[in-house]
Order: structure tokens, then C-alpha cells, then sequence
């Protein structure tokens, strides 16, 4: 296989397409689309979202050290798609998108009602990074759509229809190629008469 060599890129795709909810300490608020979300801690449960610093919510993060990660299912992709490329200075997203506000359990930010699972999240470090700074945070509480659910309370996301971002693109994730640990999994008398 011949490879290209391109100058330094973020080209770790597909990433999450994720709907934050900001406020400021007047009680505004809004919605951003971010794809610069990730992981960063497992104990404590720690995220982080990157946002540039002419965004119209970069400020209201800044004040009020606060945000919702609302995640996107494919039925309010448009709306978070809606969000990413208009300016809250503008509109109410909320109103515009029809998405609704509801209130958060642990933080001062509505979180979007038609999200499948919402992460409340607390600012603990702003690092300034060039074009984009992150805001570390930890995860005050997380809460999901009792429908993901199975008969023992286990979560079930693909129910969810997430929605991840690649080049430019929103895609949904069809099929299941294994679960954790199948490469090493023991295979059943049956499975290995087949192969």
C-alpha cells in the first residue's frame, strides 16, 4: 500500500458530533455544535470540549465554567448541524432548532430534552491552545433516556442512533463488527466446525 505524506492535521475521524448547552451568569444561553470532544478520565469521570475563541459561547463558558454535552441522535442531527452553522448572537437556537430546554440536575445549563444522553459537566481547567481552547471538566452527572434501557437496566446506545462527524459529513453506525474482547474471545464447538 503507497501512502501520501500531508502536512500536520487533525485527522482522527469519525469523532463525535455533540450539541453543548452554555450559559452566562444573566441566565442567556445557547447551543454549539462541537466535534473537539473526547474522554479524558475514567476516576474521576473527566471530558473536555475545545471551542474557538470567536464563538459567540466561548464567553459564556468562560463566566460560567459550565456546559452540557447533549448527545445527537439522527433525529436531532439537522438541529445540531442547524447550530453549528449559526450564531446564537442572532437567535435563539432553542427556538429556531424547536429543541427543547430542560433543567439540568447538577449544573446552572438547560440541557436539550430530545438528547438521548446528557453529560452536566464542570469546568476544572481552561488551557489556551491556539486557534481553539479546551475546556477540561468534570462530569457531575449524566443522564439517559430510560428507552435505551433493557428489562435490567442495562445501557443499550445503539438504540440511540448516535451521530459521529467525519470530513464534513454526519453518520450514523450500522453495523456491529464485535464487541470488547471478541478477539480473544474462546470460540463455541460450533463456531470452530464452521471455520
Amino acid at each position: 500500500m503507497s501512502k501520501q505524506i500531508w502536512r500536520p492535521g487533525n485527522m482522527l475521524y469519525p469523532v463525535p458530533a455533540v450539541l453543548v448547552s452554555v450559559a452566562d451568569s444573566a441566565g442567556n444561553d445557547n447551543l454549539i455544535t462541537i466535534a473537539w470532544t473526547g474522554t479524558v478520565c475514567s476516576d474521576p469521570a473527566m471530558t473536555y470540549i475545545s471551542v474557538r475563541k470567536e464563538r459567540y459561547s466561548h464567553h459564556m463558558l468562560k463566566e460560567n465554567k459550565e456546559f452540557v454535552i447533549n448527545l445527537v441522535s439522527k433525529e436531532i442531527c439537522r438541529a445540531a448541524d442547524f447550530c453549528g452553522v449559526r450564531s446564537g448572537c442572532d437567535l435563539d437556537k432553542f427556538e429556531a432548532t424547536g429543541l427543547t430546554r430542560e433543567k439540568a440536575s447538577t449544573v446552572n445549563v438547560p440541557l436539550v430534552k430530545e438528547s438521548p444522553v446528557n453529560i452536566e459537566c464542570k469546568v476544572t481547567q481552561v488551557l489556551e491552545l491556539g486557534s481553539h481552547d479546551m475546556f477540561l471538566a468534570k462530569v457531575t452527572a449524566v443522564q439517559v433516556d430510560e428507552s435505551l434501557l433493557d428489562e435490567k437496566g442495562k445501557l443499550d446506545l445503539n438504540k440511540a442512533h448516535l451521530v459521529a462527524y467525519s470530513h464534513g459529513e454526519y453518520q450514523t453506525f450500522d453495523n456491529i463488527l464485535g464487541t470488547f474482547g471478541y478477539s480473544v474471545k474462546k470460540k463455541d464447538k460450533k463456531e470452530k466446525k464452521k471455520h
